[in-house]
């Protein structure tokens, strides 16, 4: 779903774009004109902040999994059309589990945060 990584500090931090096609279906029965659906922010923002933990070499061969959402907030609704700047920032790691700290921004504006955590697992189980 992100479109493209733009700056990477591996193991620490991404920021990564998401630009929303007029007329793309990001869930069945979505119609031209609404807003995004909350859930492609987050969708967004996990996927930027496992582009930092999974850039790590000791990361080779692991996924990230999605183990909760904590503090998530929406302030403004994004349409299609708009491009989301995704900034994701690792601030714990223990063992295989951490947390990031995730912000959407449109225009400069944050339209959402959140923090997600999450578990390391082999590809192969």
């Amino acid at each position: 779903m992100v479109d493209e990584i733009v700056e990477l500090e591996p193991g620490k931090r991404a920021v990564g774009t998401k630009r929303i096609g007029v007329g793309e279906s990001c869930l069945p029965g979505e119609r031209d004109g609404q807003a995004v659906p909350p859930v492609l922010l987050l969708e967004s923002m996990a996927q930027v902040g496992a582009v930092a933990v999974l850039s790590l070499p000791a990361n080779r061969g692991k996924i990230t999994l999605l183990t909760g959402i904590e503090n998530a907030r929406f302030y403004m609704e994004v349409f299609p059309g708009e491009e989301i700047r995704v900034e994701a920032e690792i601030v714990r790691m223990k063992g295989r589990f951490g947390r990031r700290r995730c912000r959407a921004v449109v225009g400069g504006n944050m339209v959402a945060e959140a923090e997600i955590l999450f578990a390391l697992a082999n590809i192969n189980g």
